[in-house]
């Protein structure tokens, strides 16, 4: 009888899975294959065009010597660890606000998760212009009377990084805000009540109660906020390109510089499988955490 019902639930939603077919073929064929092609040529000498010349880690090795390269990790580390504490607590903050059902919700929640519909090259142009000293806050700052006022992080190599940040934190929090607001809608209002009654501090309920119920949540915003981490690199090339110098560069535009303009495929393919083992790194814990916790927990 065990053996009957097996076909019969292969054969369930049968449509469904077929329809699937072309997509599922298409991530194996692209992303896989393509992935698995890159790691491949990774470890050979490819140059303008690729060759399975193969010169095993000289390619990782000359990367992690590289000043560029360790340097473009350093402000990766710097830019990821503000946008991790910052989107997440001003995301939180802003999130808390309109969950007390304020006036004018909808048009407050527009306004601020719009920066979001922008592309990064129109953020990163936008506050290039904000920041450059001569006509930026520098220069309105200075036009009301302080004169040796001083704000010009682009244009700084020791704080530069933060200039991006700060685009970067603009356009992302608003969405990340989004995500934490329908958390918080999908917290039973019993739990509100209670803690009204029992007398504790709205401030202990949100954090001894309400974020550790909202893990889930967490777990996916810290998720899509560390994608868009190691993969920036268009709001760095419309702000400052790399510069001053080599002070803002970043992973993705080692790749893209390699690849392209130094036409050095080989070191291009082993930055971005470094690239890819970041990635590896944070979505392996949360798939585990998502699908392993509720396998466990069934």
């Amino acid at each position: 009888m065990a053996g009957a019902t097996k076909p019969v639930r292969i054969l369930r939603n049968l449509n469904a899975k077929i329809a699937a077919l072309p997509m599922i073929t298409t991530a194996l064929v692209i992303f896989v294959g393509c992935t698995i092609w890159t790691i491949v040529h990774s470890f050979t000498n490819s140059r303008l065009l690729p060759k399975l010349e193969f010169v095993g880690f000289a390619q990782y090795e000359r990367l992690w010597s590289t000043r560029r390269w360790l340097i473009s990790i350093e402000n990766l580390a710097y830019f990821g660890i503000g946008s991790l504490v910052f989107s997440l607590v001003i995301g939180f903050l802003l999130a808390a606000l309109l969950d007390q059902k304020i006036r004018f919700e909808n048009t407050v929640r527009t306004i601020i998760l719009y920066p979001f519909a922008l592309s990064f090259i129109v953020t990163g142009l936008v506050w290039q212009w904000i920041l450059n000293p001569e006509f930026g806050i520098q220069h309105i700052v200075r036009s009301l009377g302080f004169e040796n006022f001083v704000f010009d992080p682009l244009y700084n190599p020791d704080i530069v990084i933060f200039g991006v940040l700060i685009a970067g934190l603009w356009q992302g929090t608003g969405f990340i805000m989004v995500i934490l607001l329908s958390g918080l809608r999908g917290i039973d209002g019993e739990i509100w009540k209670a803690s009204r009654i029992d007398g504790i501090p709205k401030w202990k309920t949100y954090l001894f109660v309400v974020i550790p119920m909202m893990r889930p949540t967490f777990v996916t915003a810290l998720v899509i906020i560390t994608a868009g981490i190691i993969k920036v690199y268009d709001l760095v090339v419309a702000q400052t390109n790399g510069g001053p110098g080599i002070a803002s560069e970043v992973p993705a535009k080692y790749v893209y510089d390699s690849m392209f303009r130094s036409q050095n495929l080989g070191q291009g393919f082993a930055a971005s499988t470094m690239m890819l083992l970041s990635v590896l790194i944070v979505l392996i814990p949360w798939a585990y955490l998502e699908f392993g916790g509720r396998k466990n927990g069934k």
